[in-house]
């Protein structure tokens, strides 16, 4: 019989690196997106600085392209806002292009 006590929680900084470890595939996913935008932005002559994606589409395309859940795709959302890699607007996500002048 297994009991609470036999169950142990993953430590904090595994669940940290796990979630960093997406860092590079949800940007690269990010930037996709943001490169579908930019070219719908160009077709109708608007400027491209506007482009932005949905936080639901950014985590549908993070479920469905790389099979990971919902929540944790949120988890992986919250920790590059934390780490001022992405900036969000209300329900807008873009990449933080000035992050690395700073």
């Amino acid at each position: 019989m297994i009991t609470n006590k036999a169950i142990k929680k993953q430590p904090e900084h595994k669940h940290l690196q796990g979630v960093q470890s997406w860092y590079d595939p949800a940007l690269r996913t990010l930037n996709g997106l943001l490169d579908i935008r930019k070219a719908n932005l160009r077709k109708i002559n608007r400027d491209e600085a506007n482009a932005a994606v949905t936080r639901d589409e950014f985590i549908e395309m993070l479920t469905n392209e790389h099979r990971i859940s919902a929540w944790y795709a949120g988890e992986i959302i919250s920790s590059l806002l934390r780490s001022e890699m992405i900036l969000m607007f209300g329900r807008f996500i873009w990449i933080n292009e000035t992050r690395g002048e700073q």
